[in-house]
């Protein structure tokens, strides 16, 4: 039979259960007649369970989820989503970019074009596994503190097996068979907002992005909040409901990993970087899983402007997030963290520690563990993108955005180290038709060329 991911109801159930419990609703009545029922917890790596439910239970996971969405939120105060009242909650938000600013050229745009493409394959083999196997085998083959590729050689069989890596990427992300850059979301989103800018300008709307989306992106190529969202707009919902319609992974890390394009097209303008990420967001996410989206795009506006450093970056990131939210919080606590603990490997057991209520893939965890990288490496490109990719969680989405952000702010692709460069043999692979097969310094040229686009 086939188990389609991300979608069925049984399944969705589970993580609502357990959203709801984040946004401050009180699911323990739903909670109860559900698991009286013979329903079950969701799955807690894959997408779906792994056997189906009976139509009986189906039918109840649809209208629970119908009814934990009808429950009033804790949270609403602290994290709206509409951009007004987000606004309103930001009192450092940042002006309106009168003086131009200077694009950032080719040569920074492609490093951080490499950058993404080196921190996600860094961390694909390892996604889905838990902290202390990635660790064990990266110690296992004397990587460690990670500083290059995963790879299985000399790695026990024994080690190998109790923690195989993941099966979709270890074909084409360890040391010993990388050939180009393989196809991922976390470089397929940024292709499509390229796209979106090339055909509707910066003045996209929400609609604007599904209808992209619906032309260029396949469904099997979306995952979480995305395939919900897409089968939301298959289903006549309209933006912004494909966000919330039975979406429990909305608050997940998916708007967070197409912001990039918003960021780097916007050089020293990190509030229309974040309007843009906003209106591109709105279609699948909410609340925090939006402010994860504004943050990074601020914060890379913020590298592609004049000189700076990371840690001003990452200020102007947090000028976007209404600061009483979670994922604000969150960020302050990591970047903290991060400052006055020498150990990166403490850095990460403690952020693990304070967010283990959280699913591995929400963005409030993942956008700490992102700050914290940086903070921690002081911008540093390796000691970026490891830092990131060790600290377990969403891997390969965190190791590409800190790769980003560290990457545009080395100002060349020569900076980056050849380790990590020259596997990637000026290649990537994408089921987004018009760039399969690109280059970067192809990529970094078309990106430049939106961003000095009036």
């Amino acid at each position: 039979m086939l188990r389609l991911t991300w979608v069925q109801p049984e399944d969705l159930l589970g993580h609502e259960l357990h959203q709801a419990v984040q946004d401050g609703r009180d699911p323990s009545r739903v909670a109860a007649r559900w698991y009286a029922a013979g329903g079950g917890t969701a799955p807690p790596r894959a997408g779906a369970s792994a056997t189906a439910a009976p139509p009986s239970l189906r039918r109840l996971a649809s209208a629970l989820l119908d009814e934990l969405a009808a429950l009033p939120r804790g949270t609403e105060d602290d994290e709206p989503t509409d951009l007004a009242p987000i606004k309103a909650r930001c009192p450092d938000w940042p002006p309106p970019r009168n003086a131009p600013v200077p694009a950032p050229g080719p040569a920074r745009l492609e490093a951080a074009w490499l950058g993404r493409a080196v921190g996600c394959l860094l961390g694909k083999p390892v996604e889905k596994l838990p902290l202390e196997a990635i660790r064990a085998l990266a110690r296992a083959s004397g990587n460690w503190p990670l500083r290059t590729w995963f790879t299985a050689r000399g790695v026990p069989r024994d080690l190998l097996d109790a923690h195989p890596w993941n099966r979709r990427s270890a074909a084409t992300s360890l040391a010993e068979n990388i050939d180009g850059m393989p196809e991922d979301d976390d470089l397929n989103y940024p292709l499509l907002n390229l796209l979106l800018l090339q055909r509707y300008g910066r003045d996209f709307t929400t609609a604007d992005v599904a209808r992209l989306w619906l032309d260029e992106l396949p469904a099997g190529r979306t995952f979480t909040a995305e395939r919900v969202a897409y089968r939301n707009l298959l289903d006549g919902v309209e933006p912004p409901d494909t966000a919330r319609r039975r979406n429990p992974f909305r608050e997940w890390i998916g708007a967070l990993i197409r912001a990039d394009v918003h960021g780097w097209t916007n050089p020293g303008d990190p509030a229309r970087a974040a309007e843009q990420a906003y209106r591109d967001a709105a279609l699948t996410h909410t609340a925090n899983g939006v402010y994860a989206a504004m943050f990074t795009a601020a914060a890379i506006a913020g590298a592609a402007g004049p000189a700076t450093d990371v840690h001003a970056c990452l200020r102007t990131g947090l000028r976007v997030v209404p600061p009483g939210s979670r994922l604000a919080r969150a960020v302050r606590h990591a970047v903290h963290l991060a400052r006055t603990t020498p150990d990166f490997d403490t850095v990460v057991d403690e952020l693990h520690a304070v967010h283990r209520g959280c699913h591995w893939v929400h963005a409030v965890p993942n956008t700490a563990l992102i700050a914290a990288a940086l903070t921690h490496a002081d911008g540093d490109f390796g000691g970026s993108v490891c830092r990131a990719v060790s600290g377990g969680l969403d891997t390969d989405s965190n190791g590409a955005t800190a790769g980003s952000i560290a990457g545009l702010l080395t100002g060349d692709p020569a900076a980056l180290p050849d380790r990590f460069t020259d596997p990637l043999k000026n290649r990537l692979a994408t089921s987004v038709a018009a760039f399969d097969g690109i280059g970067f310094d192809a990529l970094a040229h078309l990106t430049h060329r939106e961003t000095v686009r009036p």
